[in-house]
């Protein structure tokens, strides 16, 4: 698997949806690869923090740097 495989990955994975074969895949990679799990611990953070969120505050489009995290996440997948 390559880091760009993951990174696809990680939603699938931290919502236990991968097959049984891609989580191996999956936690093999992480084991040999501290940028990808670097990455995963980004996600979590990023995902405990929009939990904690108001959503009044989403709702209202009213979160700073998110247009910008939201580009950035389409750029990558673009790229």
């Amino acid at each position: 698997m390559t880091c760009r495989d993951l990174v696809e990955l990680v939603t699938d994975y931290l919502d236990d949806a991968l097959s049984p074969e891609e989580r191996a895949r999956f936690e093999e990679h992480l084991d040999m690869c501290e940028g990808c799990r670097e990455h995963l611990d980004q996600v979590r953070t990023t995902l405990a923090v929009l939990d904690v969120m108001p959503e009044t505050d989403a709702a209202r489009g009213d979160v700073p740097g998110l247009d910008a995290l939201l580009d950035a996440f389409r750029d990558f997948r673009r790229g």
